[in-house]
């Protein structure tokens, strides 16, 4: 009878989250603490990841016990020459490393993401060194990552791999707290302007999310990297390559009523 009760939970379990329906090519929800794999599609398929890359960079710049307050100025050598994205940070604009660092992460600005990595000691080629040993100190095993802001599709890995990004940028209290920062208000020469989470999940009524970061490039799809905590559950979820930004929202709405079961 007890075989047979198990037996029948287990089955519960298992139908609950084939239940969920997800428009991400890859994904993977982790149970924090026992690392017991909720739900997975295609986990361990390599794929760009855009700026998911961005917390990567953070880590690394940060391993670097950087002077936050040091002023940085972006300079052309940060325009995006790959994709051509736009910017609200102007070349000329002169910001902490501490505000730097928000843009990058908070907001996904590219140019703020090239700047970290070029001012860097050593530069990028020292930065990208750097990342390459933090790569392989994580066992990223499945990770690529050629440079600072995730427009390059060269930028590849895997959502089981984004896990132990993830987990390991979840250490660093200044990614966790920009990260979960609904938006700040940054001077931008001279004038105050008022910048958003890209994760339109973070500060909404009944998320309690402890890390988050957000991606978007044509190879990539719209991406997500989220720590949440749900009906006093832990997990972090990765979904790459969703259709559309609002799919991959409907994807996490989703994941949260799984994790609450």
């Amino acid at each position: 009878m007890l075989k047979r009760l198990i037996g029948f939970c287990l089955v519960l379990h298992i139908s609950s989250a084939a239940a969920v329906q997800l428009n991400s090519q890859h994904a993977i929800v982790v149970e924090d603490g026992t690392g017991k794999i909720l739900l997975e599609k295609n986990a361990t398929e390599i794929a760009p990841i855009a700026s998911l890359t961005k917390l990567m960079t953070a880590m690394v710049v940060l391993d670097s016990k950087p002077n936050m307050d040091e002023m940085i100025s972006i300079e052309k050598a940060d325009l995006d020459t790959l994709k051509h994205s736009l910017s609200h940070v102007p070349i000329g604009t002169t910001l902490s490393r501490r505000d730097v660092l928000q843009l990058a992460l908070m907001s996904s600005d590219n140019r703020a993401a090239a700047a970290l990595a070029r001012t860097y000691p050593g530069g990028n080629l020292a930065f990208e060194k750097a990342v390459n040993i933090k790569i392989k100190a994580l066992g990223m095993t499945n990770t690529v990552i050629k440079e600072p802001t995730g427009l390059s599709p060269e930028n590849t890995s895997t959502a089981a791999d984004l896990v132990k990004m993830a987990l390991a940028a979840s250490h660093y209290p200044d990614i966790s707290d920009i990260t979960t920062d609904s938006d700040d208000t940054i001077a931008i020469k001279g004038r105050k302007r008022l910048f958003h989470n890209t994760n339109r999940l973070v500060g909404r009524k009944g998320w309690d999310i402890l890390l988050s970061k957000t991606g978007f490039t044509n190879e990539a799809g719209n991406c997500l990297i989220m720590r949440i905590k749900l009906a006093q559950k832990k997990a972090t979820l990765v979904l790459l390559n969703a259709s559309a930004s609002s799919l991959r929202f409907v994807d996490a709405m989703n994941i949260s009523r799984l994790i609450k079961e």
